[in-house]
């Protein structure tokens, strides 16, 4: 399927969920194909923990610091 650029804008929907269920769609600007709507594809997993072992949380971590209260509350002095 060929559509032209102003009723791909109107239809984008429509053509997506085509797309998606496995029509070629083709976008044409005066009639000229330019681009292709295609379904995506993942490029590759996702690798998960990569910074494990390589950062540390202080055990601090959720104490307040009085210096920052002071910035977004105002000091109390």
């Amino acid at each position: 399927m060929i559509v032209n650029i102003s009723e791909a804008k109107t239809n984008l929907s429509k053509l997506i969920d085509m797309v998606y269920h496995g029509e070629k769609v083709t976008i044409a600007k005066n009639n000229i194909p330019v681009a292709d709507l295609v379904l995506h594809k993942q490029e590759g997993k996702r690798k998960l923990g990569l910074l494990k072992g390589k950062l540390t949380v202080p055990d601090d971590v959720m104490e307040e610091d009085e210096a920052i209260n002071a910035m977004f509350y105002g000091d109390d002095s």
